[in-house]
């Protein structure tokens, strides 16, 4: 790992999935209970295709690739349906994510960014079920600009709202395309390992400035 020096910067963006909560877990099932249901079998790219994608955006992808019936609208309630209840009583955040997020407001003074692809619903409840909530300045969701996480859209939205150059935020995000889009917006980029990314362990150490397997390594 890579030395981070934090008094460098004033303001840090994460992301929520395998960044700050174990949620990969929540989404496998909610994606194998939705082909279970239609008796189809998953494509072999989706569970890496949808990493950077919105509800909405991923339903359309899936109702065009395998020509479902149901709209894009009706895809996007049972998914959202199904991983509300789990993010409202069982998604956990990583260990040392409120170490990190406490040394960061209270020692350095930094402003907090949440950059997702979830919403409201699904996220609010679960940060305050785990006393994180209150640490953030700003949230903003991938349906809020033009890309998806690939690109540095996201990213650069959270830094405007917070005030902050984007030359003083650090990324924090853990898949590939993610880390990459990041990268491409000029961010400094640290790569949080998840079991979820594992094959692409390699092409992201590659490309971030820096790579943890534990939020320990920054507290």
């Amino acid at each position: 790992m890579s030395k981070i020096n934090f008094m460098d910067f004033q303001c840090a963006i994460f992301d929520l999935d395998g960044t700050l909560i174990n949620s990969t877990g929540v989404w496998n099932k909610v994606d194998e209970d939705f082909f279970n249901r239609r008796n189809v079998i998953m494509p072999p790219e989706f569970p890496q295709v949808i990493k950077t994608h919105t509800l909405m955006s991923g339903a359309v992808y899936i109702k065009d690739r395998l020509s479902l019936p149901e709209s894009p609208e009706d895809i996007v309630k049972e998914w959202h349906d199904a991983a509300v209840y789990a993010y409202h009583n069982d998604v956990r955040i990583k260990p040392y994510v409120k170490e990190l997020l406490k040394l960061l407001k209270n020692s350095y003074g930094y402003k907090i960014g949440l950059a997702t692809s979830n919403t409201h619903e699904l996220y609010d409840q679960c940060l305050i079920n785990n006393g994180i909530y209150d640490y953030f300045d700003s949230f903003t969701q991938s349906d809020e600009v033009e890309r998806l996480k690939g690109f540095p859209d996201i990213y650069e939205k959270s830094a405007e709202r917070m005030g902050v150059p984007k030359e003083e935020c650090i990324v924090f995000e853990d898949v590939y395309q993610a880390v990459k889009g990041a990268r491409m917006g000029n961010f400094f980029t640290v790569a949080v390992e998840d079991s979820a990314s594992a094959g692409d362990r390699e092409e992201i150490i590659k490309i971030a400035d820096v790579y943890i397997k534990s939020f320990r390594e920054l507290v």
